[in-house]
């Protein structure tokens, strides 16, 4: 059980522009020292979210508490927050440590040490012994982290992160999720990440927030929002889900029976429902991974059902497979691991796909 105390408390957030409802009563809480995602399409109200906590908006009703203080009429300088924005808005004509340090420049310290704590801060991020040079001659991946340097030498108690990595290429962004993810446990303090790429938020946070249209639809880890998501709109954005059609045939003693297409009729826990059943049409999902094509001499270790290759997508390291199972119209996603003596599939090879209904969600 997580005992940290919160550092973010959003009660009955509601924001309006004009007649337009962003923020549709927001009840959420984000524990000190946490890294926390805001997950949505674009439009989905988590930038605005995100600003509520910055002070950069204002809410229409109820309250934003950070450090349990209510922030209603504290302005932006004066929250115990700093932003990392999607530019991350370097000045060009100065130094890496004169960037670092611009927040610094009306602090009463001695330059000794500012030039001490931009020291600090430039390490930090592993930017030691960059001070002198011409910010604009940095890469992307390290303005990124002079913007970062340039907010935690302040030392916020939380730390915003607006699609900060969105403009870097793929290598070089999942290097910086990984550095981020480091650097967040060195300093313990909450980040609040905004971000609309769904593998960016399962790899780098403890919990996530996905949004639709200004609500949040389901706050949980990773693993919980990936394995069991609360409904299929949330499955259908979180990764790849592969659905089918199916009924409910029966419930007992904490068991669902279903009856889906291409799967026959199966048992699963009542806890791998979205919703509680009550019987008639219903869906069943799966992730790619969960089923696995059978090959020659082969047994599976619980179920299988017949179908044919209608596509095949090869990655290097995974295949991936569109299956049309016997009896259903759509063909299902299926992804498998080129381990060495496993050999790719044609198009039109008739395969057995093994899986288990424990790995089954129901919704409804």
């Amino acid at each position: 059980m997580n005992t940290r105390a919160p550092m973010i408390e959003f009660q009955d957030v509601h924001k309006y522009y004009g007649e337009y409802h962003a923020l549709r009563g927001i009840t959420a809480t984000i524990r000190a020292g946490e890294f926390f995602s805001l997950l949505g399409p674009s439009g989905c109200g988590k930038t605005t979210l995100l600003r509520t906590i910055a002070g950069f908006e204002g809410i229409s009703s109820g309250a934003v508490l950070i450090d349990g203080k209510s922030m209603e009429n504290v302005p932006a300088n004066k929250r115990p927050t700093n932003m990392v924005f999607q530019s991350y808005a370097i000045f060009p004509h100065l130094t890496v440590a004169q960037n670092v340090g611009f927040g610094l420049r009306r602090d009463a310290r001695s330059k000794a040490e500012k030039d001490k704590l931009v020291e600090e801060a430039l390490e930090m991020v592993g930017l030691k012994g960059y001070g002198p040079r011409a910010a604009h001659a940095m890469s992307g991946g390290q303005r990124q982290r002079v913007a970062l340097a340039r907010a935690l030498i302040l030392k916020p108690k939380v730390l915003l992160l607006d699609e900060p990595l969105s403009a870097l290429d793929k290598k070089i962004r999942e290097q910086m999720q990984v550095e981020l993810i480091k650097l967040q446990r060195e300093v313990g303090i909450t980040f609040v990440l905004v971000t609309h790429d769904q593998e960016e938020a399962l790899v780098m946070s403890d919990r996530i927030a996905v949004m639709f249209e200004g609500e949040i639809a389901q706050l949980a880890d990773p693993e919980t929002l990936y394995r069991r998501p609360n409904s299929r709109r949330v499955a259908d954005f979180i990764g790849v889900m592969n659905f089918l059609p199916a009924s409910v045939t029966g419930e007992a003693n904490g068991h669902i029976q279903v009856e889906a297409a291409g799967l026959g009729a199966f048992e699963i826990e009542a806890a791998q429902a979205s919703a509680a059943p009550a019987g008639g049409q219903a869906s069943i999902g799966f992730r790619p991974e969960t089923l696995t094509i059978l090959y020659e001499g082969q047994t599976p270790l619980d179920r299988e059902t017949p179908g044919t290759i209608e596509e095949v997508v090869y990655y290097g390291d995974m295949t991936y497979y569109d299956v049309k199972l016997d009896g259903v119209d759509v063909p299902v996603r299926i992804s498998m691991r080129n381990v060495f003596g496993r050999p790719v599939l044609d198009i039109g090879t008739r395969t057995r796909v093994a899986w288990s209904p424990g790995a089954l969600v129901l919704f409804r």
